[in-house]
């Protein structure tokens, strides 16, 4: 596969920011804390001149120094750069990647979602243009996690949204999935067994699918619904079956945020036997006043292969054997 497209395809999402009026923000990737997410796992940096490991780490993310920018005062911004997971290499995973991530203060989530869905169109009809795709324009749609659940495995996750309830369910009718039904697992252990192996293999059927309204246990870092608290405000893009992005109407509440985030911390130890430092930027953009606002994050190389419709992966090109 040519990286022409791919640049191509970088340069699209450029210029649709900057018609956009976005301000591009670069962010520095070596930082104390790199992310919190209990199952995304950094990469320390070592210095071999000193022979020791230091208290810094590559970014999984720019979210936290971004987070800052916004407290700060500013209100339409963009990244897009490099950021780096420990995951295995695979057709959508490799430890380093190509991030597009940009935000909105003074947005409610649904304006991500313009801007989500005007992205792709800009970046199709440019490489339309330039002859790198030749698929037809992608039709969009949209469903909830409920609708999703009542869908393709007949019972609303809403009325199972404590642990105990959902691995019962799964032990009765999806027991397939749950080989040691003594085992113990955190409620979004239960829900992903679920969700990937009945629900998101049915996504290769969409061209875009934007996954709305999960399940308030998996609020992460975005707010709860005020008409139904058993839902976030918060949604996924996949294009062509693969996830493409993940939008939060951003939590602001620095307490609310604490608590979420050592309830992180303390299932990374469990689960993975080790921590990470607490996250102070975020905490200081919190305490300095952020706005309400809205975000995302993107995969560009995921972009790409959905508008090429490829089977292959950019591993052989951008990724060090």
């Amino acid at each position: 596969m040519e990286l022409t497209g791919l640049y191509e395809t970088i340069a699209a999402c450029r210029h649709f920011f900057q018609q956009e009026g976005f301000l591009e923000t670069p962010t520095p990737p070596l930082v104390e804390n790199p992310g919190m997410e209990a199952h995304l796992h950094p990469f320390q940096v070592r210095s071999l001149y000193k022979k020791e490991d230091l208290p810094l780490y590559l970014h999984t993310s720019p979210e936290f120094f971004m987070k800052k920018l916004l407290s700060e005062g500013l209100e339409k911004i963009y990244n897009l750069g490099w950021c780096f997971r420990d995951e295995p290499k695979s057709h959508t995973h490799r430890p380093q990647f190509l991030m597009l991530e940009w935000y909105r203060a003074g947005a409610y989530y649904d304006e991500i979602l313009k801007d989500s869905l005007n992205l792709i169109d800009h970046v199709y009809s440019h490489l339309l243009q330039k002859k790198i795709t030749s698929i037809s324009r992608p039709k969009v749609t949209q469903k909830s996690v409920d609708e999703l659940f009542k869908e393709f495995v007949g019972f609303s996750i809403l009325e199972f949204l404590d642990e105990e309830s959902l691995k019962n369910k799964i032990i009765k009718d999806m027991p397939e999935l749950l080989p040691e039904p003594e085992a113990e697992m955190p409620w979004e252990d239960y829900f992903y067994l679920i969700f990937l192996n009945k629900i998101e293999i049915h996504f290769s059927q969409f061209d875009i699918l934007v996954v709305d309204k999960f399940p308030a246990p998996l609020a992460a870092l975005s707010t709860l619904s005020q008409e139904d608290p058993r839902v976030c405000e918060r949604f996924e893009i996949y294009f062509k079956g693969v996830e493409l992005c993940n939008c939060f109407n951003e939590l602001t509440d620095l307490k609310e945020q604490k608590v979420r985030m050592k309830e992180e911390r303390e299932k990374k130890e469990k689960l993975y036997g080790y921590t990470l430092p607490e996250p102070t930027t975020l905490y200081e953009a919190l305490e300095k006043g952020l706005p309400p606002s809205a975000g995302i994050a993107l995969g560009v190389e995921r972009l790409f292969l959905g508008m090429m419709d490829a089977k292959e992966d950019l591993n052989p090109f951008l990724t060090p054997s």
